[in-house]
């Protein structure tokens, strides 16, 4: 059985390049919705600026690190701009890690 918990895990190992934070601490990762039956998961996820030329890289990046897990067969990566990414939905490791809380 495939979990939320295992993805996630896996999605912290993907570093955002320009932040060097993990998209999960980021706040950049919204949903993940998993397709027992067919080993299928759906990424949901924003990027900090619409216009971020790193969108493509995630697109390789996700489905490599996800494809890790036991018995996941596809990953999809979907990118929303609603709502809105901004500071607020970093973790406070995040935070603290770029200097906006200590």
């Amino acid at each position: 059985m495939i979990t939320k918990e295992q993805v996630t895990e896996k999605l912290k190992t993907i570093i955002d390049p320009e932040l060097n934070v993990n998209i999960v601490d980021l706040g950049l990762v919204y949903d993940i919705a998993i397709n027992q039956e067919k080993g299928k998961i759906e990424v949901t996820m924003t990027l900090t600026t619409p216009g971020c030329p790193l969108s493509f890289v995630f697109e390789e990046w996700i489905p490599e690190a996800v494809k890790k897990i036991e018995g996941v067969k596809d990953v999809r990566m979907n990118l929303v701009w609603e709502p809105p990414w901004d500071p607020d939905k970093m973790s406070d490791d995040a935070k603290e890690l770029m200097g906006i809380i200590r």
